[in-house]
């Protein structure tokens, strides 16, 4: 026996006797209820889809009530089905309920705990919470807003062009958004532009590890004890690690060349370098941070206008021509939708609080949290390191509160109604870990909502027998992010007078935002 095969064997023995010896779960007294686990090893963890996890958890919740107990390995795992429930449990216990559980796959090996987005609380999370809050909550957002309608002016002109390649169009949108704001640069394609690629590559490798469920690993932590050779998913999560660290400080070190020449327009980056003796950040934890925004905006913000796309498609008749109406009324035909219009525009305000829960893109509630100490709701007892997922997939289509939860009608939110939180939706999340980029991605929504309804006609897409297509509310992607798979769409400019403004606008958009081209 050589002593490669020797090392192994004495690494799967141990790694065996550490399991029989000390992973069976204690089960605790007055848990809320759940489906039995299928194993004292895994628990639950068998049961969970691999495909679309959140539907399972929306029949669990149908069937146990909004509280449900899972046991994923070691992990008690709740599941939250209603708006209310996760509401007193996140917000109003969120001194217990901020944390986040351990992510060993995304966060330990992929990420070195250095996102903190995934972070468990504590000051290193405080100071990552309080930069993302000085640049990005409501009054550091509105600064924002001439970036937004500028690149804005630019997707309604590359609608009119090629509308077939709307879903290239509104990621363009979003991701030169992000960019702008957080390095002071534009992104003309996001085919071709090598640091989008390789966010991209980073964001889906990044939702797709971080399906509940999908690893062993996240359940049974003594498997990281294996060799290598036997981790391939190790090997793969610390190859993209590698490569984000590489294109993450590129771009820190080139926000910092530009300050060097004098050519760094103002950033979220530029910000972060300025302050780091403040922060007392290190120059990795600065390129991390900076990739908080330009990984969670991207996807989140396009994947939310593709919903907006694919509703109109859908539901178009029912609710685009008195949205057309009340733009017709406030706005007219010689001018673009503006913020400034916002208070002024209720029903198009509705379009959009709609667009964000009929198929919300966190469909699992974003990351989940984790309880950092025993507490009790509504007589169940929820024990310290619970995983607690509140699944936005349950909580938007729970009929109670959405009736005929799968129509896309804004009408709901024309008037006030008995909903728990802010927004009367619960897309931005709860507690001390909503999302600090709620107000940015809201504004986002707003004004291309507000646009394209104004300066388009949309509906259902025909074949070349001029027979409409349907599509499919429920093609979506799996990942922990689930965005629309690809659908025909049919986008005309309303009137030749639309055209022209759109057009207009936009050549005075590109001159205003040369600053960001160098």
């Amino acid at each position: 026996m050589s002593p490669f095969q020797l090392g192994l064997y004495v690494s799967l023995a141990t790694l065996v006797a550490f399991l029989v010896l000390s992973l069976r779960p204690k089960k605790a007294k007055g848990l809320p209820p759940g489906p039995a686990p299928t194993s004292w090893l895994v628990g639950n963890r068998n049961q969970v889809p691999r495909q679309k996890p959140w539907r399972w958890f929306q029949e669990l919740n149908n069937q146990y009530g909004p509280v449900v107990y899972l046991q994923m390995g070691r992990t008690p795992t709740v599941v939250i089905g209603t708006a209310q429930a996760a509401w007193e449990i996140l917000e109003k216990k969120s001194p217990s309920t901020s944390s986040r559980p351990r992510f060993i796959m995304g966060q330990e090996i992929m990420s070195n705990n250095m996102r903190g987005l995934m972070a468990e609380y504590g000051p290193s999370w405080r100071r990552w919470r309080r930069v993302l809050h000085g640049s990005f909550m409501q009054k550091a957002s509105d600064t924002y807003k001439p970036i937004q309608s500028l690149e804005s002016k630019q997707l309604m002109v590359e609608l009119t062009k090629s509308p077939k390649k709307y879903r290239e169009h509104i990621e363009r949108y979003a991701t030169s958004v992000t960019v702008v704001i957080t390095y002071g640069r534009r992104v003309h394609d996001i085919y071709t532009d090598e640091v989008v690629c390789l966010n991209r590559q980073t964001q889906q490798f990044l939702t797709s590890i971080n399906i509940p469920g999908k690893y062993l690993v996240e359940s049974i932590p003594a498997l990281l004890y294996l060799p290598n050779i036997l981790t391939p998913w190790r090997t793969a999560a610390l190859k993209q690690r590698a490569i984000d660290i590489e294109y993450l400080t590129r771009l820190v070190k080139e926000v910092q060349t530009k300050m060097e020449n004098g050519r760094a327009p103002h950033s979220f980056c530029r910000q972060l370098i300025e302050d780091r003796e403040k922060h007392e950040m290190s120059e990795l934890e600065i390129a991390y941070t900076c990739g908080t925004p330009f990984g969670a905006g991207v996807e989140t913000t396009a994947g939310t206008l593709a919903s907006f796309l694919l509703a109109c498609t859908a539901f178009g008749p029912s609710f685009i021509p008195k949205a057309q109406k009340e733009l017709d009324t406030v706005i007219g035909p010689d001018r673009m939708p503006t913020f400034d219009d916002f208070e002024d525009l209720p029903f198009i305000r509705a379009v959009v609080n709609e667009t964000l829960r009929w198929r919300p893109v966190a469909v699992l509630g974003g990351t989940p949290h984790a309880s950092t100490e025993d507490f009790v709701y509504d007589g169940m007892f929820i024990p310290k390191g619970s995983t607690i997922i509140a699944n936005l997939w349950g909580i938007h289509l729970n009929p109670t509160d959405f009736p005929d939860p799968h129509r896309f009608d804004p009408e709901r939110f024309m008037s006030k109604r008995d909903y728990p939180g802010p927004w009367q939706h619960s897309s931005f999340g709860y507690g001390r870990r909503v999302c600090p980029g709620s107000n940015l991605a809201s504004n986002s929504v707003y004004i291309n909502v507000a646009r394209i309804l104004w300066g388009f006609n949309l509906s259902k897409a025909r074949d070349q027998n001029g027979q409409e297509i349907e599509v499919d509310t429920f093609a979506y992607t799996n990942g922990f992010n689930s965005v629309p798979l690809p659908f025909p769409i049919s986008i005309t400019p309303r009137s030749a007078a639309h055209l022209a403004i759109i057009e207009r606008e936009n050549e005075a958009a590109q001159e205003e935002m040369k600053t960001y081209d160098s």
